[in-house]
C-alpha cells in the first residue's frame, strides 16, 4: 500500500524578498532534515527522498535563482544560499536541522555549517561538497563548461507548451531511463514563463555564479577540512548524462586529508538517480537514520 505524505510549501522572509520551499510531514517530531538541492534544480528533487524518509520532517527550499525563488536579486554565492537557509530555519520555528546536500547544494552545506555550526546536526555530502577535479585535457576554468554545458544550454531554450519540456527531459540520458512519477512532478514544477516561450525557472546568472564555486577556492576547502564528524560522502558511480562519474572512484584525496569523511559507494546510479529514485535514496536512509538517532542521543546528553 502507497504511503501518503503530506506535503506543504511555505515563503521565509529573507534578504530582498521571501524564498520559496516546502516540507513534507511537518508535524513529524524529531531533529528535521534539511535538504539542499543542486545548481539548477528545485525543492522537487527531493520528492523521492522524502517519501522514504519515513516518520521524519523534510525541509527543501528552491535556492536563491531557482523555482519559486528565481526573482531574488544577487548575490547568488554559496556564503548568501548558507544565510538563506539559515533564515528559513528561524522562520520555520527549528533550532538545529540534519543538513543533506546533492551537487552543489552540497558546498552550500557546506558554508552553511561554517556560518551557522550552531544549527548544524549532521551533514551528507551526496555527490557534492568535494572541490571537484578537472578531467584530463580541461584546461583552469573551463571546468563549468565541460561540467554543466547540456544544462546551462538548456536555460537559454524555450518550449512550445508543457509537454514539449516534459519530452525534453523524457529523452535526457541521466533521467529518461528511469523516469518515474517523482521525476516528472520535479520537471513540471520546473516550468516557467508562458507559451509558447516556456523555459526553465532556473535563473542563468544565479547558475553561472555558482558554477564558478566548485573548486575549493575562498577559503571552501579550509571550511570543508575543518567540518566535525563524521561527514558523509555519498558518491554516484555515473555522472550527469549517465556516463563517466563526477568523482573519481574512492575520492581518495579527500579521504586521506578528512579522517572525518566516511565515503559510501552508492552502486547503480547516476549524479540524478542517486536522489531522485527511491531505488537511490534507500541506499542513503538507513545510515541517516542511524546519524540522526545518534544526534538526538548527543543532544539529549548536552
Amino acid at each position: 500500500m502507497e504511503r501518503t505524505v503530506s506535503y506543504s510549501t511555505f515563503r521565509a522572509p529573507v534578504a530582498g524578498g521571501f524564498l520559496a520551499g516546502a516540507q513534507w510531514r511537518a508535524d513529524a517530531p524529531g531533529t528535521p532534515v534539511l535538504a539542499v538541492h543542486g545548481i539548477t534544480a528545485t525543492h522537487r528533487a527531493w520528492d523521492a527522498f522524502a517519501g522514504e524518509m519515513h516518520d521524519r520532517r523534510v525541509i527543501g527550499v528552491d535556492l536563491r535563482g531557482r523555482g519559486r525563488s528565481n526573482t531574488l536579486p544577487a548575490p547568488y554565492g554559496l556564503e548568501q544560499h548558507a544565510d538563506d537557509l539559515a533564515a528559513t530555519l528561524d522562520a520555520q520555528g527549528v533550532d538545529r536541522a540534519f543538513v543533506v546536500g546533492h551537487s552543489m547544494g552540497a558546498f552550500v552545506s557546506v558554508r552553511f555549517a561554517e556560518r551557522h555550526p550552531d544549527r548544524l546536526a549532521g551533514l551528507f555530502l551526496v555527490d557534492g561538497g568535494l572541490p571537484v577535479p578537472n578531467p584530463e585535457g580541461v584546461a583552469p576554468g573551463g571546468l563549468p563548461k565541460t561540467l554543466l554545458g547540456p544544462a546551462l544550454e538548456r536555460l537559454s531554450m524555450t518550449f512550445p507548451d508543457r509537454a514539449a519540456y516534459v519530452d525534453f527531459w523524457r529523452r535526457h540520458p541521466a533521467l529518461g531511463p528511469y523516469w518515474t512519477d517523482a521525476i516528472e512532478s520535479y520537471v513540471e514544477y520546473d516550468v516557467d514563463g508562458e507559451e509558447p516561450t516556456l523555459r526553465s525557472s532556473a535563473n542563468a546568472a544565479a547558475v553561472a555564479e555558482n558554477s564558478v564555486q566548485l573548486d575549493g577556492a575562498d577559503g571552501y576547502v579550509e571550511a570543508l577540512v575543518g567540518l566535525p564528524g563524521p561527514v558523509d560522502f555519498f558518491r554516484a558511480p555515473r555522472g550527469l548524462l549517465d556516463a563517466a562519474p563526477l568523482y573519481p572512484e574512492g575520492v581518495v584525496e579527500w579521504a586521506q586529508r578528512m579522517p572525518q569523511l566516511v565515503v559510501h559507494e552508492v552502486p547503480d546510479v547516476n549524479h540524478y538517480t542517486i536522489v531522485m529514485t527511491a531505488e537511490g535514496v534507500r541506499h542513503l536512509v538507513p545510515t541517516l537514520h542511524r546519524r540522526l538517532a545518534d544526534a538526538e542521543i548527543q543532544e539529549g546528553a548536552s
